[in-house]
C-alpha cells in the first residue's frame, strides 16, 4: 500500500535492545526492510546539522526502517552527563516533536519503542556479561570477546548514571509523547514478554495503519493564507526594477566582490566552522543562471556543487519532499547552490495544483524548520528572488525565440507560467511573508537591469559570509 514504518527502539542499557532488532529481523521481509545504527557520529557527520544522518537513513514508502538509537540518543546522553542542561534538553525535545509531526503528516508511521529495566535487573545482566567475557577471554573467541567487552564497557558506564537516565528520559519520552507518534513502553526484565509485547505493538500499530489507508485521508486542517486579495500590493511591488548600472561599475563591483568571495571561501574551508546553502528562485529569464555563473567564477571547483532542482525522482517521490534536499546539504567548509529549490512546493506545485492544498499550506512551517535546524548547526542560508517586470520577460521570451543559442531555454511550459503570473505573484508573497526569518531572510534582487542583479547578489554573498565570520 505504500506505507513507509519506521520503528525506533530506545530504551535503558542491558534491555536487549539489539535481541529485539534481530528478532524484527527473523519476524518481517528483510527485502523491504533496513536497520540503522547510529553509534558514534563520523567526521562526515560531525560536519553536517545532526539531522542529516536520520533524514538519509527514513524510510522510503512500502519499506520499514529500524532506528537502533535517533534522534533521541544524544541530547538524552548529553543532559544525563551533564553536558547539556534540562532547559536545552526541553528545546529539543520540541523540535523532534516538530521533526515527527512534519513526517507523520506526510504519511510516515512512527513506532516509538522504549525498554525498560529496572536498576537491579541492569546491574545483574552486567554482572552476567562480565563473567562471559572472563570465560572468552582465551584461544578463537577473543575477537568476540573484544566486541563485547566495548559494549559491556559503553553500558557499565550508562548503569553509574541509571538515576540520571531516569530522570531526562522521563521527560524526554513526556515531552514527546503526541498523538501522531506516542511511545510505547515495555518492561523488558523478561525477554519471552519483552518480544510478545513488541510483536503485538508492532502489529497493532501495522493493521491501523492499513485500516486508515483504505478508509482514505481525513479533511487535514488548512493553515490560514496571508491576506493578499486582488490587485493588491505585494512585496514584490517594493522592489525598485528601474536601477541601472553603468558597464564599468559594474565591472569594477563584480570584480572587487568576487575577489572577496574567493578569499572569503577558502576561509571558511579552512576553519570549518561554516558552510553555504544558497538558493536562487525567481521568474523563468529572470537571469538565475548567470547570476550563478557569476558567483561559481568566483570560487575554486573543489569547494562548491550547483544543485539544478527539476521534477522528482521515482526515489524522491518516496520519500517526504525534503529528503531530497537534506541528501545535498554540506559539509563544514563547502557551499551549495541550489537552481530552484524546496520552496517549489510553496510555487510551482501550489499554482499547477500538483501538491494537494493541505501539503503546500504547512509546507511553510516545514521550510522554516528545515532551515533553523541547517543555521543552529552554522550553515549560512542565503535565498535570492530574481524578479523582474512582466514585459521585461517578455522581451527575453521573444529575444530567445529568435536567439539559436538560446533557443533550448525556451519551452512551452514558460508561456503556460507566463498566463499564471498573477497567481504566482501572490504566491511570492506569501512564500516571502511567511518564510523570510531572522535566520533566512530573504533578498528580493532587481532583475530587469542584470547588472545589478548580479552585484546585488554577489555583495550580499560577500556581506553574508562576512557577518558569520565575525560572529564566529
Amino acid at each position: 500500500r505504500g506505507i513507509p514504518l519506521l520503528i525506533i527502539v530506545s530504551g535503558v542499557e542491558a534491555s536487549g535492545k539489539s535481541a529485539v532488532v534481530n528478532r524484527l529481523h527473523e519476524w518481517l521481509d528483510p527485502r523491504g526492510l533496513s536497520t540503522h545504527a547510529f553509534w558514534d557520529e563520523t567526521d562526515d557527520e560531525r560536519e553536517r546539522p545532526g539531522a542529516w544522518r536520520f533524514w538519509r537513513a527514513l524510510p522510503a514508502r512500502g519499506t520499514t526502517g529500524v532506528m537502533f538509537g535517533s534522534w533521541y540518543t544524544k541530547p538524552i546522553i548529553d543532559a544525563a552527563i551533564g553536558s547539556r542542561d534540562l532547559d536545552a534538553l526541553t528545546d529539543e525535545m520540541h523540535r523532534i516533536a516538530r521533526t515527527e509531526r512534519m513526517l507523520t503528516d506526510d504519511g510516515l508511521v512512527i513506532v516509538k519503542l522504549w525498554f525498560h529495566v529496572s536498576k537491579s535487573v541492569q546491574a545483574k545482566v552486567l554482572t552476567r556479561r562480565e563473567r562471559q567475557e572472563k570465560k572468552a577471554r582465551s584461544g578463537k573467541k577473543r575477537r568476540r570477546k573484544e566486541k563485547k567487552s566495548r559494549l559491556s564497557s559503553l553500558a557499565k558506564r550508562f548503569s553509574r548514571h541509571y538515576d540520571a537516565f531516569a530522570e531526562v528520559s522521563e521527560r524526554a519520552l513526556r515531552l514527546t509523547d503526541l498523538g501522531n507518534a506516542p511511545w510505547r513502553l515495555i518492561e523488558a526484565s523478561d525477554r519471552r514478554h519483552r518480544d510478545l509485547t513488541t510483536g503485538r505493538i508492532l502489529l497493532e500499530c501495522m493493521q491501523q495503519a492499513v485500516a486508515k489507508h483504505e478508509a482514505g485521508p481525513e479533511p487535514a486542517p488548512i493553515e490560514e493564507p496571508c491576506d493578499d486579495p486582488a490587485g493588491s500590493p505585494t512585496v514584490l511591488d517594493t522592489v525598485d526594477l528601474e536601477q541601472r548600472l553603468e558597464r564599468d561599475e559594474y565591472a569594477a563591483r563584480l570584480k572587487a566582490a568576487q575577489a572577496r568571495i574567493h578569499e572569503l571561501a577558502w576561509q571558511l574551508h579552512n576553519q570549518r566552522e561554516h558552510a553555504v546553502v544558497a538558493v536562487f528562485e525567481g521568474w523563468d529569464a529572470a537571469g538565475k543562471g548567470g547570476a550563478i555563473r557569476r558567483v561559481t567564477s568566483a570560487l575554486d571547483a573543489r569547494l562548491y556543487r550547483v544543485i539544478p532542482i527539476a521534477a522528482p525522482s521515482d526515489e524522491e517521490r518516496a520519500h517526504h519532499y525534503l529528503w531530497r534536499f537534506w541528501r545535498h546539504v554540506p559539509r563544514n567548509g563547502y557551499l551549495r547552490l541550489y537552481d530552484r529549490s524546496w520552496y517549489g512546493r510553496v510555487l510551482v506545485e501550489r499554482v499547477e495544483g500538483f501538491a494537494p492544498e493541505a501539503d503546500w499550506a504547512r509546507a511553510y512551517a516545514e521550510i522554516n524548520t528545515f532551515e533553523e535546524e541547517l543555521t543552529r548547526h552554522g550553515v549560512i542560508v542565503l535565498k535570492f528572488w530574481l524578479h523582474i517586470s512582466a514585459d521585461e520577460q517578455l522581451r527575453r521570451f521573444q529575444q530567445r525565440e529568435v536567439t539559436p543559442w538560446k533557443q533550448h531555454k525556451l519551452t512551452d511550459e514558460d508561456w503556460r507560467n507566463r498566463e499564471k503570473r498573477a497567481a504566482y505573484e501572490s504566491a511570492v508573497h506569501e512564500m516571502v511573508a511567511r518564510t523570510s526569518t531572522l535566520h533566512a531572510p530573504w533578498t528580493l534582487v532587481a532583475g530587469n537591469d542584470k547588472r545589478v542583479a548580479r552585484v546585488q547578489i554577489a555583495e550580499t554573498f560577500c556581506e553574508r559570509l562576512m557577518r558569520a565570520k565575525r560572529s564566529g
